[in-house]
């Protein structure tokens, strides 16, 4: 101690501390009153002992607050031993940003006092906080320094520090202190690079057995059981007899590899060493036998332990709450009250989740009966452990209870609370008493700032979140990792990633969890390219990824139809050990069926040990966005077979390829049974599968349940209306959309162009076009614009429809296949392909939609050789293989200009299915030209195709009674009354004008 008895003794003398007033406050304030009344009539009060005493007994953050004062004023503090005491309780209260603030206010810090200060921030778990006090440090490092300084970085995972630690203990002379080299090995093993943790091991020139547990331990951690074993027996062949470390810590392995035999076995090879003497490595066996769902073994083993200690008890009372064998945990805490062993915080702490998991408020009343009375109400660590049961129960009022009849009310308390309200979603709740921490004086931990930030996060206020961003800076926070990635999520769910990559670059020591989460952010707004250089960056910068890196890689490269870098991820997360995964096995499903190779997305799904509701619905999404709507079904009825229960989304996958209104309808009463009937997905896909059965009543019912604040909900009905024709309601419902001030977006505008296209009015479409060009819509996204010139175009002004293409700064293929179909609709041939041309020349190669609209002009201008030559050149020169709609086009070139015999040759060599709408086009053209043979051979394929249909015995009929074949006439007649196939009457509709 720098300041002695006497120098303390002379300033309590002179200073206003020694007046009796001012003690008689001290004692109050900072002492239980069991101890009051002994010290106050202690004359030798005004002792450094006595004072130290105080400060050591101080049970309060507020009272630490105001002794820190009297310290600061008296000049006490400069005296190591105060400083190092206040340290030590401001941590043990939660604050380190207080802690570091008192370490940097020491009078000459010593490196002793350094390494002191260092062990308490390690001791406490405030690792972060460490690295930024000893790398603002100038004072020298010892050998008591290195190991506490490396501990932290493998505790944070932080490699890079690591590294830059390393080199210092190389540069200082420490290199082979055996101490040093073992945090060391234990610091490469707990970042991933396991093979520099074995390297500074093979250079160890004097291994101990703290040293080879922990190569054993870094070996075990990532996953090397076999070298782990292999090491095991190098330890003994260099003399080391294993001991309780050395089996805690490779005992984990046989439950992560699922090997039981080899558990068994080392149970037996510890007992035949002695080392189940030891009782820590009890609770370590009891783990594993848990692990492996094998509680009569773990039972058994704890049974046979003569003497138990409160962490065996403990250990076998979270078995079986591990194993959600609520009752049996219950049972134990019985045992323990029949031998006599009273619980302690852990036991209580332990079994609590049990009554959680049997969902039963009487038992939990019940526990907490027993918590009262064995004396532990007061406890504040148990309060918040109740307070947090209760909430978990919903049992909101009685959480509630608690925390307001609490004696006092710490930090983790109050996080309790604050948990609770996040967990019953009453965000207002949190943010109060957030609030409330401040009201209270009591500083908010990195825990409270991480829950208001997931309140932030939950209801998408970005704003809130800014704010407790700069809080957070501001209260010296902006150092916990913690607190940086919640804001990173923060950001990213709320649409800001530049703001979330602004925080992750200034973020000094980064875990795999800052990577995930902003690899993910940028997935998740589909930008591929920057979230696989960030997942490169993170590599370089060796911090080792894992399973939620590789999911969060892939959504993004599903969304992107990168399939070359989808296959890389793939391969990696097999030489990763991750590919057993569900979830990243559902992902890897979803990227190859989204990138077209449903073949990989099959054969992963067949594979796959465990198949979830999601793996079904990820296979069927891919089937259903490659229009195999027939697996769509067979894979739903697999699903139902093997016993897994359909949801939202699976509903969503077989609503919009319903064949039927009555099927239609069958899914949509599921829905309202088993669902949350107002939720909008379903009410959209449900109005969506109505609209395509023209049931526009049932469309407008359903519309009603939608929340009139949600744009979906009113795209998706106004683009109904458009999709079945009824375009003047659709304009109505636009306007009720604008009377309540919500703001169209692209979609809106979208189906709005559909429906004026429909009408045919170029007065709506010149209002619709103004509308547009006012709002900023045309300029902000090309489908507008293409949209738009499409209904000018149908509304009869080809010259308008130009005039807006060329006004078009950023032409994509679309645009050109638009404007070049607008030139075929109104006849003009010669100007779409010289437009066609004109596109080739700007470098810009014609797709498949490019040649439907080509093919159609030369189809409307009845240009049969300047089509052949564009639809053989579609595979010779462009490498695109002709779909039916290539061929319907084709067609109908032929048909229009009657070359029957051609397209009568086409249909028949064709690669698939002729559809039905191809056939009845060539059925018509057969009737157009008097053909009553390739009709007759038509018609047949077509009612092949179609029997049931009416229209296609009629076409054909009509066929028969123009070429004077009024025998196969009536004989057709006949077979539609067999079939019960009957021609719908005739209906005539008159509009006055």
């Amino acid at each position: 101690m720098q300041t002695s008895a006497h120098t303390l003794l002379k300033f309590l003398t002179l200073s206003p501390l020694h007046s009796k007033p001012y003690q008689t406050h001290l004692h109050n304030l900072f002492l239980p009153n069991s101890t009051l009344s002994s010290l106050a009539k202690n004359p030798t009060f005004n002792t450094s002992h006595q004072f130290f005493h105080l400060l050591r007994r101080t049970c309060s953050w507020k009272s630490l607050r105001e002794l820190h004062g009297a310290l600061l004023v008296s000049g006490l503090i400069k005296d190591h031993s105060f400083v190092v005491e206040t340290v030590h309780k401001y941590l043990t209260f939660g604050c380190p940003a207080l802690a570091l603030s008192t370490y940097n206010t020491a009078h000459n810090p010593t490196l002793y006092l350094q390494n002191l200060v260092i062990r308490c921030f390690s001791e406490h778990g405030f690792y972060h906080e460490l690295l930024g006090l000893y790398g603002r440090s100038r004072i020298r490092s010892d050998n008591f320094t290195f190991p506490l300084v490396i501990k932290a970085c493998a505790a944070i995972c932080s490699l890079r520090a690591g590294k830059e630690v390393h080199c210092m203990v190389l540069r200082s002379g420490y290199g082979g202190n055996v101490g040093i080299q073992t945090a060391l090995v234990d610091m490469y093993a707990k970042t991933g690079q396991i093979e520099a943790s074995r390297k500074v091991f093979d250079q160890m020139p004097n291994r101990d057995l703290v040293s080879w547990n922990a190569m054993i331990l870094g070996y075990s951690s990532n996953g090397f059981g076999r070298e782990a074993f292999e090491a095991m027996r190098g330890m003994q062949l260099d003399g080391f007899k294993p001991n309780s470390g050395t089996f805690i810590s490779i005992v984990p392995i046989c439950s992560s590899s699922g090997s039981l035999d080899v558990g068994e076995s080392l149970h037996g090879f510890a007992l035949k060493c002695g080392a189940l003497n030891d009782e820590a490595l009890l609770p370590t066996l009891i783990s594993m036998y848990a692990g492996f769902h094998n509680l009569s073994s773990a039972r058994l083993l704890f049974d046979m332990q003569h003497t138990k200690d409160f962490v065996a008890w403990n250990a076998m009372l979270s078995a079986y709450a591990q194993n959600r064998k609520s009752e049996k945990a219950l049972e134990v805490l019985k045992m323990m009250h029949h031998e006599g062993i009273r619980p302690n915080l852990i036991t209580f702490v332990s079994v609590l989740p049990s009554c959680h998991n049997l969902f039963s408020i009487h038992l939990s009343e019940s526990i907490h009966a027993i918590v009262i009375r064995l004396g532990f109400a007061d406890q504040v660590s148990l309060i918040a452990a109740l307070v947090s049961m209760y909430a978990k129960l919903g049992e909101l009022n009685s959480a509630e209870y608690l925390f307001h009849g609490s004696p006092e009310k710490n930090i983790l308390l109050l996080n309790s609370m604050i948990s609770g309200y996040l967990i019953n979603k009453e965000w207002s709740a949190a943010l109060y008493t957030f609030h409330y921490i401040h009201l209270e004086g009591i500083a908010p931990d990195a825990v409270s700032l991480v829950s208001i930030v997931s309140a932030c996060k939950s209801t998408k206020n970005a704003l809130l979140g800014k704010s407790v961003h700069a809080y957070s800076t501001r209260n010296g926070f902006d150092s916990n990792l913690n607190v940086a990635n919640a804001l990173l999520a923060l950001y990213s769910d709320c649409d800001q990633i530049s703001a979330s990559l602004k925080l992750f670059q200034t973020i000094k020591f980064r875990n795999v969890i800052s990577w995930n989460t902003i690899v993910s952010g940028f997935a998740n707004i589909r930008d591929a390219k920057t979230s696989l250089a960030l997942f490169c960056s993170m590599q370089q910068e060796g911090v080792r990824f894992d399973l939620v890196t590789l999911v969060g890689l892939l959504s993004g490269l599903t969304h992107f139809e990168d399939l070359v870098n989808g296959k890389s991820v793939h391969s990696l997360s097999i030489k990763s050990g991750c590919d057993s995964d569900t979830s990243l096995t559902n992902a890897l499903i979803s990227m190859y069926a989204n990138c077209g190779d449903i073949g990989s997305s099959q054969v992963l799904f067949e594979d796959a040990p465990i198949k979830s509701i999601v793996s079904y619905n990820a296979l069927m999404t891919g089937y259903r966005r490659n229009n195999s709507f027939e697996e769509v079904m067979v894979l739903y009825q697999q699903m139902v077979m093997d016993g897994q229960t359909p949801n939202a989304v699976t509903l969503l996958n077989i609503l919009p390829i319903c064949e039927s209104q009555v099927q239609g309808k069958s899914i949509h009463g599921y829905a309202v049974r088993n669902f949350f009937t107002s939720e909008s997905t379903l009410l959209t896909s449900c109005i969506n599968m109505y609209a395509r059965f023209d049931n526009i009543s049932y469309c407008r019912l359903l519309f009603k349940m939608v929340d009139e604040t949600n744009i979906v909900g009113w795209n998706t009905i106004i683009s109904a209306f458009a999709q079945s024709n009824h375009s003047e309601e659709a304009l109505t419902y636009f306007r009720k959309m604008l009377e309540i001030e919500l703001k169209p977006d692209t979609y809106t505008m979208l189906a709005l162009f559909s429906a004026c296209s429909q009408l045919k009015s170029m007065d709506m479409a010149q209002c619709l076009m103004g509308f547009t060009v006012r709002k900023g819509l045309m300029d902000s996204n090309t489908s507008v614009a293409n949209s738009l010139i499409d209904m000018v175009a149908r509304c009869g002004s080809i010259s308008l429809a130009k005039e807006i293409f060329e006004g078009v700064k950023e032409k994509d293929s679309i645009t050109w296949s638009v404007m070049i179909n607008a030139f075929g609709m109104h006849g003009n041939g010669e100007a779409a392909l010289d437009l066609f041309h004109a596109m080739k020349e700007t470098g810009l190669d014609p797709d498949e939609i490019t040649f439907i609209s080509i093919l159609s002009a030369c189809s409307h201008a009845g240009l049969v050789d300047h089509g052949k030559m564009l639809f053989n050149s579609m595979l010779e020169d462009h490498h695109i293989v002709p779909r039916m709609e290539h061929y319907a086009c084709m067609v109908d070139l032929f048909g229009r200009t009657g070359h029957l015999d051609e397209a009568y040759e086409l249909v028949t060599t064709l690669p698939f299915k002729p559809s039905s709408s191809l056939l009845e086009s060539l059925l018509g053209a057969c009737h157009c030209h008097g053909h009553a043979e390739i009709g007759e051979a038509v018609g047949k394929l077509l009612i092949k195709s179609k029997p049931f249909s009416s229209s296609s015995y009629v076409m054909l009929s009509n066929i028969y009674a123009a070429a004077g074949k009024w025998g196969d006439n009536e004989r057709l007649r006949c077979d539609m009354d067999v079939k019960g196939v009957y021609k719908d009457a005739g209906v005539s509709l008159i509009k006055s004008i």
